[in-house]
């Protein structure tokens, strides 16, 4: 959806609203409050999907901005001077936990920074917010997950530059900007960032496997929804495609593309669940039926874009009800978020890098389903 389509002005200072996304956010609004059961059902996922991944996505890419402005420097760029360094840099931040590293290499090579090597280095790296869970639940596992896909990362990067052919860089603005100056924060910016505080809070301990419904009661649904709602809001009227401008502040820039990554995380969660819901399929049940495919199963739910089946892989791991090369495979093909807006601002480049990842996927998987069946399950 382009960000340039025709615009409807709001009141002073609201900006305007994109006629295409505030179709979009209409028909989620129509959804949420459809009767039963898809009207609650739908507000339960926008509540989860809020808890469980903006929040997280949100302190992650406060976190990496907030760096770059507290230390005057530029991670694009930076990725850029690094030279032989940049894919090791690249998996690195597609390494850390959550998906606001990856993102941040993504952004890097839509404005021309880094090459694609760094790409795939770094959503083969990504575990996404799974890698959270994973490391609440099995620190011993995670201590083996999160070093190896990192190690695979920068080899498939090294290599996939390696491979001949022209550079394949997308087109750059030429001022190594990546979107048009916001210039200020603005009170739906803090407004998001409000909800996002809390909504962290209920994500970190719903993977510490406490009852946060009992917790937090309708606290959740409220920060759920009133996050989900203000996410809308900034997608819907935002000028912007995908990613931000480095000039502006880092709680302006966590609040566009947070938003901006909710809406199509909210989109995979409601898809895949509505799926689940009203036709019977049991991802579960799938996943027990034919051992020997179990690791291939894992690599193919990683292709699936978003962190919702991704964390659902970790947790049927933790359960016991798959083996551990199920989890690296799916570890390693997973792009987490990151994905979304790599596939906004370079659809091509975007296959291409998933499916060099599911390459070493299926490698990894394998060679830990056949010569140590039994590690770490």
């Amino acid at each position: 959806m382009s960000a340039t389509t025709t615009a409807v002005p709001l009141a002073p200072g609201l900006g305007m609203f994109r006629p295409r996304r505030a179709a979009v956010a209409l028909v989620l609004l129509v959804l949420a409050l459809a009767p039963a059961p898809l009207g609650p059902l739908t507000r339960s996922l926008m509540t989860d999907a809020f808890v469980q991944v903006a929040g997280f996505v949100a302190a992650t890419l406060i976190l990496f901005y907030g760096a770059e402005r507290l230390f005057r420097f530029n991670i694009g760029t930076a990725l850029q001077n690094a030279k032989g360094w940049q894919v090791p840099m690249a998996a690195l931040l597609g390494a850390t936990p959550g998906c606001g590293g990856a993102v941040v290499v993504v952004a890097a090579y839509s404005s021309g920074h880094v090459g694609f090597g760094a790409v795939v280095a770094t959503l083969t790296a990504t575990m996404g917010d799974a890698a959270f869970l994973l490391i609440a639940t099995r620190p011993d596992a995670a201590l083996v997950v999160l070093p190896l896909s990192f190690a695979v990362g920068i080899i498939s990067g090294w290599i996939v530059d390696a491979l001949p052919g022209p550079a394949r860089q997308p087109r750059n603005t030429g001022s190594g900007e990546l979107a048009p100056l916001i210039g200020r924060t603005r009170i739906k910016d803090l407004a998001f960032a409000g909800f996002a505080l809390p909504g962290l809070i209920i994500g970190i301990t719903q993977l510490s496997g406490a009852d946060v419904g009992a917790i937090y009661g309708p606290v959740m649904h409220f920060v759920g929804l009133g996050g989900t709602a203000v996410g809308l809001f900034i997608w819907s009227t935002s000028r912007l495609h995908a990613m931000t401008n480095g000039a502006d502040s880092p709680v302006t820039r966590m609040a566009e593309e947070t938003s901006f990554i909710a809406v199509w995380v909210i989109g995979a969660y409601l898809a895949y669940d509505y799926i689940v819901a009203f036709s019977g399929f049991d991802l579960e049940a799938m996943f027990s039926s034919v051992t020997p495919l179990l690791p291939l199963m894992g690599v193919l739910v990683g292709l699936i874009p978003g962190c919702g089946p991704q964390v659902l892989v970790t947790t049927l791991y933790v359960g016991g009800l798959i083996p551990f090369a199920s989890l690296m495979g799916n570890a390693i093909s997973n792009d987490g978020d990151a994905l979304f807006p790599a596939i906004a601002l370079d659809p091509g480049a975007a296959v291409r890098a998933t499916l060099y990842s599911t390459i070493p996927a299926v490698i990894v998987a394998y060679g830990f389903y056949f010569l140590a069946p039994g590690f770490m399950n």
